[in-house]
């Protein structure tokens, strides 16, 4: 079994302050060698990250070592050779640091916003890529696909990371994980997720493989809510607020069928929250039952104190020494 590494996923700042406190947070991820920070890309509402490779940008700037990461790139919504330029800029400016997480979208209101026909999403998504591909060889191309058709072109501007940055993609149902099998790319799993829904679909996704995927890749790359408590009675404080919060998130939203699904089972399928000891034994789980190798954690929890987040934080990055030392 390959080892761990762990990654951290970060929210939208939503004023100047708390974009400030973004910042210090990935900088303090840097400092504590983590292997990457991850944002996603909303649109549309008050916690909304519309541009994600803008932001990296910044985290670029802040940063040395951490790898810089989309969750959800959203390439149906997109002109590609848009995309591939800013991403090719990006992973020069960072010196090669960046890890591209693909997306399609699901909600009604993004594709009507976007003038784009939702039934169109899955074939957008894979002229798209076909197109940034082409793109980032950085020979002239020409691309005759239905949605993107560019005539002759050379996009002028290639990765750092050749042929391209390493390449996951989000996915919600057999459908999207299908799509994703067929290339090769690794599935990138969902906080919403739990662990007998996650043991399904690598399952499915390993059985509709086709291509032989990018080692420089996480192979089995998963999201998590994670809180490293010091005992019971934080640990406990800490699960109570987080079903108060799904609670109040899944009364204001109508989530479709596949979210409905992934959501399923109780919270401890879903989210990593207790004792050293306990979160140990959970990950242990996760790396037999899937192959994790890339544990991503969202780690500012309802309930803690900032002190204590901060040494949730400490304590989950290291986990990767630790989980070597427990596999050896």
């Amino acid at each position: 079994m390959s080892g761990l590494s762990v990654g951290l996923a970060v929210a939208a700042g939503t004023t100047p302050s708390n974009w400030a406190r973004t910042l210090r947070l990935v900088e303090r991820a840097d400092r504590l060698g983590m292997h990457s920070v991850w944002l996603p890309e909303h649109h549309f509402h008050p916690n909304a990250t519309p541009s994600p490779l803008v932001t990296l940008t910044a985290f670029a700037a802040r940063t040395e070592q951490v790898r810089l990461a989309t969750t959800s790139l959203l390439l149906p919504v997109q002109h590609p050779l848009h995309v591939a330029a800013q991403v090719a800029l990006l992973d020069q400016l960072s010196g090669g640091r960046v890890l591209l997480g693909l997306g399609r979208g699901f909600r009604p209101p993004l594709f009507r916003a976007f003038g784009v026909a939702a039934k169109t999403k899955r074939d957008r998504f894979d002229e798209a890529l076909d197109t940034m591909l082409a793109a980032w060889t950085g020979t002239a191309f020409e691309q005759g696909g239905q949605y993107y058709g560019t005539g002759a072109v050379h996009l002028g501007l290639r990765p750092a990371q050749q042929p391209h940055p390493p390449l996951v993609v989000a996915a919600f149902g057999p459908k999207g994980l299908a799509q994703a099998a067929r290339r090769g790319l690794p599935y990138l799993a969902s906080p919403l997720e739990g662990l007998p829904v996650l043991t399904e679909n690598y399952a499915f996704w390993r059985e509709h493989c086709d291509a032989e995927p990018d080692p420089r890749a996480p192979r089995v790359p998963v999201m998590r809510t994670a809180f490293l408590a010091k005992d019971d009675r934080i640990a406990a404080r800490v699960r109570a607020a987080l079903g108060d919060e799904q609670r109040v998130t899944a009364s204001g939203t109508r989530p479709n069928k596949a979210l409905a699904r992934a959501a399923e089972g109780p919270q401890e399928d879903r989210v990593l929250v207790g004792t050293r000891s306990e979160i140990e034994d959970r990950i242990g789980c996760y790396r037999e039952r899937l192959g994790l190798d890339l544990l991503i954690v969202r780690t500012e929890v309802p309930g803690a104190s900032e002190a204590e987040r901060e040494a949730s934080l400490e304590a989950l990055a290291g986990l990767s020494s630790t989980m070597a030392s427990l596999d050896n």
